[in-house]
């Protein structure tokens, strides 16, 4: 039997956040819309993360990346 860790599943994300949905990054200090959720290899430490966000400002601009989606926060819907 296998028993290698398995990588969360998109069931473990609150169902606030999703694709298109506005967020707030309390360590940029800004809010962003999710771009989409998914594997991404961070280039200084070459670690893995399945269920990074991708996140860009509302008006466009340049994309950023969180690997912990719980350290977001729902922004104030309009």
């Amino acid at each position: 039997m296998n028993k290698a860790p398995r990588p969360a599943s998109h069931q473990a994300l609150p169902a606030w956040l999703h694709e298109g949905a506005r967020v707030l990054d309390p360590a940029k200090g800004c809010e962003g819309v999710v771009q989409f959720i998914g594997e991404w290899e961070n280039p200084q430490t070459r670690r893995v993360i399945p269920e990074a966000v991708f996140l860009r400002p509302e008006g466009g601009g340049v994309e950023w990346v969180v690997d912990d989606h719980q350290a977001l926060r729902q922004a104030d819907v309009r």
